[in-house]
């Protein structure tokens, strides 16, 4: 690890003056920056500790009936917040389902959203990687990929977004409010991140200095929290990163379908919003011939970016799964379920 300032600005605008200088970082949990920083994939020369900014780690309801989720609201406070889960049960449902809890904890809404791929390539200094080095190359191309991308991808780079909580965020029309060096301004979450391309290491729409302040969640996206599912696949049931994941929500009247969100985790370099799998159910009857249907057009370009032809199907199934059990109806009290009710075969919250 390098030596390396630390700053500890006292307002926003203080903040981002620091990290506008090159090789600064914004410092808030720290989950995943402080790895990165001892395993020399990144060495900023400037910390900047936004830890201590005012009105950041606030979860507030406004007036038109949406949530606005401050940056530095921790992850298991906002999953065990009673009205949000209420609410907004498929996101609470995918922040039980990251890491370990005491990660959670730690970890932040803003720090969730802006973490690095898991790809062992990237976190391999003496491997070649174009997101890490731009231009260096590859190497999980032709190395150990059952875990990549199947959606988005490029002969660049083949990683997946690791973040449980962005799926069901871009399923429900989520904005990032950003604060800069000309002002504020709001993206849609599905439009912030970027696919890799040519360019890997460009990973979102942020731009030197810029500092996520904010998520909003729009007052409709309550409308579908009596058939809202988050669903994940992994390889162990304590934590482990999504080897597919489902976002499924449902807007449900007189027994059929009258809207639906849904979106795919672990298949791309971004959470993935699969629109034309929605409108094949908007007006469909909620039946298992209709969800099938809506996980063949979900995965209809996916292709494989080396040995994880598997996850195309896996996804397929997990989709279809998270449909029928977004049908039967959200459980009650999904935040105040411990960890253990987490099932690694099915990626879903047990019913019992």
């Amino acid at each position: 690890m390098n030596t390396f300032d630390y700053v500890r600005p006292a307002d926003i605008a203080e903040a981002i003056a620091a990290a506008a200088e090159p090789g600064a970082a914004y410092l808030a949990g720290g989950t995943n920056l402080l790895d990165l920083m001892k395993g020399g994939i990144f060495r900023p020369n400037r910390l900047v500790d936004v830890t201590r900014l005012k009105g950041l780690d606030r979860i507030e309801t406004l007036a038109d009936g949406g949530i606005r989720i401050g940056a530095l609201v921790r992850n298991a406070d906002l999953a065990h917040d009673t009205d949000f889960a209420k609410s907004y049960p498929a996101v609470a449902e995918a922040l039980l389902s990251g890491a370990s809890a005491q990660l959670r904890n730690a970890a932040t809404v803003g720090g969730n959203l802006l973490q690095r791929t898991r790809c062992g390539y990237f976190y391999d200094t003496a491997s070649a990687c174009n997101k890490r080095e731009p231009g260096a190359g590859c190497d999980a191309r032709d190395g150990e990929n059952r875990l990549h991308a199947v959606l988005g991808w490029s002969r660049a780079c083949i990683a997946t977004h690791p973040s449980d909580f962005g799926v069901p965020l871009v399923a429900l029309d989520a904005v990032v409010e950003i604060a800069g060096r000309t002002g504020r301004r709001e993206v849609a979450l599905e439009d912030f991140y970027r696919l890799p391309g040519d360019t890997p290491e460009r990973e979102n729409a942020l731009d030197p200095g810029d500092l996520v302040i904010a998520v909003r969640l729009p007052a409709e996206a309550r409308g579908f929290a009596p058939h809202a599912r988050y669903l994940k696949v992994r390889e162990r049931t304590s934590y482990a990163f999504a080897v597919v994941s489902a976002a499924a929500c449902l807007r449900i009247e007189q027994g059929t379908i009258a809207e639906a969100r849904l979106a795919l985790g672990g298949v791309a370099a971004k959470p993935w919003r699969a629109r034309a799998a929605e409108k094949i159910l908007a007006g469909a009857s909620p039946d298992s011939a209709a969800f099938r249907r809506a996980a063949e057009a979900a995965l209809a370009d996916a292709k494989p970016s080396g040995d994880n032809a598997f996850k195309i199907e896996l996804a397929r199934r997990i989709l279809v799964r998270a449909l029928t059990l977004a049908t039967a109806g959200t459980p009650p009290r999904i935040a105040a379920l411990p960890a253990s009710a987490f099932s690694t075969a099915s990626g879903a919250l047990q019913d019992a």
